[in-house]
């Protein structure tokens, strides 16, 4: 049966540059194993300075938005209203609009590093490093924040980004140590370690990896692997990758925009890992 126009129903990744964006493959996965046949989701090239005229002419059919860089700040000004999550790194990557046009901001990011890191059968550690200082680096603390016991040893680069982690520390209640980014091969001996940081920057770690290491969370996706996640599967450590991030973060963003749970997590992540293959 067609769907009328004005029943269907439309959601979107934005930021920029975004045509290398996976959202939409698992998105769309998940409305075909749900039957959402009015669903839509598309992506579109949005920077700070469009993203308010964007915004203003969606219309009723819209049920949500995904936010990338460098948007997810930049929204928090145009919404009705965040989420507790959300406000705790200012940080929104999901907006969800209600029947009557309100927009809530939740971060899905944070629940979803805890979900990846579950799957993998890590519950709580009682200390931890972090690789990198950047948004992502944040979330990631307050990741920490729900499973981390103890310290947490953050490797930047500068005085300033030191600074910055520390108060993200003292805001999110997470004992936070910063240490210079010369000595980041120390952080590899860490219960867990979350490398944040942009393509390439770990590679020269890789020839640091302890010979029993123990867990590796890297959020990159694309390439895949990272020259440190193969060392350290090919040492025997339990790698958690940036896939594994995007797809639990995209179910909970698939469940707030539809209203469906649970979200197909087996399939979103089957089509995610077919279009990196194909890339």
């Amino acid at each position: 049966m067609t769907v009328r126009a004005i029943d269907a129903r439309r959601a979107a990744v934005l930021g920029s540059p975004i045509a290398h964006s996976l959202s939409p493959v698992l998105h769309r996965a998940a409305y075909r194993e749900l039957g959402l046949a009015d669903w839509s989701y598309d992506r579109f090239e949005v920077d700070e300075e469009s993203l308010t005229g964007f915004l203003d002419g969606l219309g009723p059919e819209w049920g949500g938005l995904s936010l990338t860089m460098p948007l997810k700040r930049a929204v928090i000004p145009l919404l009705d209203g965040v989420t507790e999550t959300a406000a705790s790194v200012e940080a929104v990557n999901t907006v969800v609009f209600a029947e009557d046009g309100r927009r809530t901001g939740d971060n899905t990011d944070i629940p979803g590093m805890v979900a990846a890191l579950r799957e993998r059968g890590i519950e709580q550690v009682d200390s931890a490093a972090i690789l990198g200082a950047g948004a992502t680096a944040s979330s990631a603390l307050a990741a920490l924040a729900r499973i981390c016991t103890g310290e947490v040893v953050a490797y930047v680069r500068s005085a300033e980004r030191a600074a910055e982690m520390r108060q993200w520390g003292e805001r999110l209640g997470v004992e936070v140590r910063t240490a210079d980014w010369a000595d980041a091969a120390e952080a590899l001996r860490a219960p867990l370690v979350i490398a944040t940081t942009p393509a390439g920057t770990t590679d020269a770690l890789a020839g640091a990896v302890p010979e029993r290491p123990a867990t590796l969370f890297d959020v990159l996706y694309d390439p895949w692997p990272t020259d440190l996640a193969a060392r350290w599967s090919a040492y025997g450590g339990a790698v958690v990758g940036g896939l594994d991030l995007l797809v639990h973060q995209a179910v909970l963003q698939v469940e707030q925009m539809t209203g469906r749970a649970p979200a197909p997590l087996d399939v979103m992540r089957k089509a995610g890992e077919h279009a990196l293959a194909a890339r």
